[in-house]
């Protein structure tokens, strides 16, 4: 395009040029068009189910153009590395050929300016635990003392144990907590979306707990969902944030409700001037989905219900009362034998 440009400079008289008589805009579109339809990254959404969609696009990969290939990848690439922690999950990635190679990004993980993964930490100072959050990449994370999410603190905030285990440099040490210098945010902070609703993930082999974070993401959505009696906590937020729900813009009362329409009237000091200051939802009712299942909103809310900014109005395929709900709790009766 540059070349382009230049060329077309050299040639053409100075006066009243204008930018669309210089610039050449098919080599641009042919490259976007090239990536999203042909390129090994842009990939047809996994839709089965909210999880496997926000799973989706939360993966990372090290095939594709400019990376790695399958033949070519030996042990020491896939294998699971200390500044993994925090950033991508241990957990979560395919069996098979692709194993370590497609993985998904941690819970709190987020990009930097750079490119580089980073994790957030609460600062410790003189062995107290501050509101002041950090996010480190994995070469700063090297140059610090770094607690535990389950360390022990008094109700003065500070950590009560003699010795604190943390890590330094990619290894697991036991320090006075002096020396600590940070302190992971939570428990779940080296796991994946998938794999953090796995209740007492702790307790389960490896492997068994990669196959069951993989097969979640096939559960076909069921015709009327229950939320699981049993659940990490996070099931909410994956709900929410993988767009299958439908949040109130504004806080007010509920008008009107049917199968497929919701109306609020907006609080008078949330309605901006100038607006109508009613919100209209419609709701997606008997959708295919990418996999053929069906997607559908159902309203959760009456008239007359006072709602807040945010809650959530209607639930949509596999969510029950704003919560994922992937299965169906299983009731199971015990019989003595003698």
């Amino acid at each position: 395009v540059e070349r382009a440009v230049k060329e077309r400079l050299g040639q053409a008289e100075a006066d009243n040029l204008m930018p669309h008589d210089l610039i050449n805009s098919k080599p641009i579109s042919a490259a976007i068009r090239e990536f999203f339809g042909s390129s090994q990254l842009s990939q047809f959404m996994d839709q089965t189910n909210p999880l496997s969609e926000i799973t989706h696009k939360r993966r990372i990969s090290a095939l594709g153009p400019g990376g790695l290939t399958r033949e070519r990848a030996g042990f020491e690439v896939r294998d699971v590395h200390p500044t993994h922690y925090g950033r991508v999950c241990p957990i979560e990635t395919p069996e098979g050929p692709n194993i370590g190679l497609i993985n998904s990004l941690a819970l709190y993980a987020r990009l930097n300016e750079y490119g580089f993964l980073e994790t957030p930490y609460r600062k410790v100072v003189d062995s107290k635990i501050t509101e002041q959050v950090d996010f480190l990449s994995a070469i700063e994370e090297g140059r610090y003392i770094i607690a535990q999410a389950n360390a022990t603190i008094d109700k003065s905030g500070k950590l009560s144990d003699e010795l604190v285990s943390a890590r330094e440099a990619g290894e697991t040490i036991l320090v006075s907590p002096e020396r600590v210098q940070y302190m992971d945010v939570a428990t779940g902070q080296v796991v994946s979306v998938a794999a953090s609703l796995t209740p007492f993930l702790e307790h389960d082999d490896a492997n068994r707990a990669l196959m069951g974070a993989n097969m979640q993401r096939q559960a076909v959505p069921c015709l009327r969902p229950e939320t699981a009696l049993v659940g990490t906590g996070i099931e909410r937020t994956v709900a929410i944030d993988s767009g299958t729900t439908v949040q109130a813009l504004h806080g007010g009362i509920v008008d009107y409700v049917d199968a497929g329409r919701v109306v609020i009237r907006v609080n008078d000091e949330e309605a901006l001037a100038g607006e109508v200051g009613v919100d209209i939802y419609n709701l997606i009712k008997y959708t295919r989905s990418n996999q053929n299942t069906n997607i559908n909103q159902r309203p959760i809310v009456e008239v007359g219900d006072r709602v807040a900014k945010l809650d959530v109005i209607a639930d949509g395929a596999s969510t029950d009362l704003g919560e994922l709900a992937l299965g169906q709790n299983m009731l199971v009766a015990f019989m003595p034998w003698n």
